[in-house]
């Protein structure tokens, strides 16, 4: 499974004790170790053999097949010849399933999402360049010619920039919600305008983990106090996530940190119950970010204009073709599905600018299992940073 646990992305291999080092040089998330380059790798002195299991785990790491990672490093085989093995011999020699050796053997494939299509790319700008420049940490600066996703940090930049003209999904879903059970069954009402920004800034919060880092306690054990939510994003512009179940949106936003830290964006998830085994399970496994439990529901209440957005398993699940095919796509990417607890609430997310300068994007969960398109997310977070840069220019916020 693609946990974000540097641990648990090294193994037991001959990475393990290269752990002391890694965070000593700030490599300390696995969103950024995957991005190490040729460079990088010396300035660590890492062995060869150190530098093929970085390619192999990052391989797998994008496809979820990280259960293989120490068998398939201990073969002393690099990854180029792994993938020329045969389908018997990948069986026989590391007991991978048939279905994992189709993922594994596709070099195309990995955790990105499926809706983002590549022809909204132009090249990206030079101000987010210089930013990815002058705004980085150590570790940051050196990320210019490895591979993010199987792309330059510049490229993934320019993958998600969208095109001249194109029409802002924000508020409502990736999809329209259509008649469910043969038009028998009418979808329930949105609504369609951003929340104001005094709907959220006041909402009482509560820190359940920090970022994750190497060495860190796997859940948190001491309960911060409650704080407001504008807190967040007082000193640094933030992307706030409303999950009504931990699960694969969450680990799919958080596998582009490298972006959004280039980007200067913080990344938040929010969760509206507290289950202590959930979060667990949750983090780091599927987000290293900070989570908040939301205790009031405030942010979902503000996604849904004042009050809840609720929609019932059989005719928003069972009765939904949209929210299946979205199913079908999570469980796809290997990302085990959570059905424990409050399943009817509806999440969604905001992007929101630095102090009270307002949220510039909104997006909300119509269908169960709705994302956010990150095409979007990135396009805007981009907007915003150029308006940082450059004086009297903005974009439309919600105040």
């Amino acid at each position: 499974m693609a946990s974000f646990s540097v641990e648990d992305f090294v193994g037991n291999g001959v990475l393990k004790d290269l752990l002391p080092t890694l965070l000593e040089e700030g490599w300390d998330d696995v969103p950024t170790l995957k991005v190490m380059n040729s460079e990088d790798m010396d300035a660590i002195k890492m062995t060869q053999q150190q530098k093929e299991a970085v390619e192999i785990r990052t391989y797998l790491h994008d496809r979820s097949l990280m259960q293989y990672g120490d068998r398939l490093e201990s073969s002393g085989k690099c990854l180029p010849e792994l993938l020329s093995l045969s389908v018997e011999d990948l069986t026989a020699q590391f007991h991978m399933k048939r279905g994992h050796i189709a993922r594994f053997k596709d070099r195309n494939s990995s955790c990105a999402d499926p809706l983002i299509k590549k022809s909204d790319a132009p090249s990206p700008s030079t101000s987010i360049k210089r930013t990815y420049q002058s705004n980085s940490s150590k570790r940051m600066q050196s990320m210019r010619s490895r591979t993010f996703q199987d792309k330059k940090i510049e490229e993934a930049l320019s993958d998600f920039k969208i095109e001249e003209g194109y029409v802002f999904k924000g508020i409502v879903a990736a999809e329209p919600a259509g008649h469910r059970a043969c038009a028998c069954v009418q979808p329930p009402p949105i609504v369609d305008k951003v929340a104001p920004y005094s709907a959220i800034e006041n909402i009482s919060i509560q820190k359940l983990t920090p970022e994750y880092k190497i060495g860190m306690e796997r859940l948190v054990k001491t309960k911060t106090p409650p704080m407001k939510a504008s807190a967040l994003w007082q000193n640094k512009p933030a992307i706030i996530l409303c999950i009504r179940r931990p699960g694969a949106e969450a680990h799919q936003l958080y596998t582009r940190k490298p972006v959004f830290d280039a980007l200067g964006f913080q990344l938040f998830a929010v969760i509206h119950e507290h289950i202590e085994s959930e979060v667990k399970d949750f983090w780091p496994r599927y987000w290293g970010g900070t989570v908040i439990f939301d205790h009031g529901r405030g942010f979902f209440k503000a996604l849904g204009g004042g009050k809840l957005m609720k929609d019932k398993f059989l005719s928003g699940f069972l009765f939904n073709p949209r929210a299946i095919a979205n199913y079908k796509r999570a469980k796809a990417m290997g990302v085990k599905q959570n059905f424990n607890g409050e399943g009817e609430i509806k999440g969604g997310l905001f992007i929101l600018g630095t102090a009270k300068s307002g949220i510039a994007y909104q997006f909300i969960e119509r269908n169960f299992g709705d994302w956010a398109p990150l095409s979007e997310v990135i396009n805007i977070c981009t907007k915003l940073q150029s308006q940082s840069q450059v004086p009297g220019s903005s974009i439309e916020t919600s105040q």
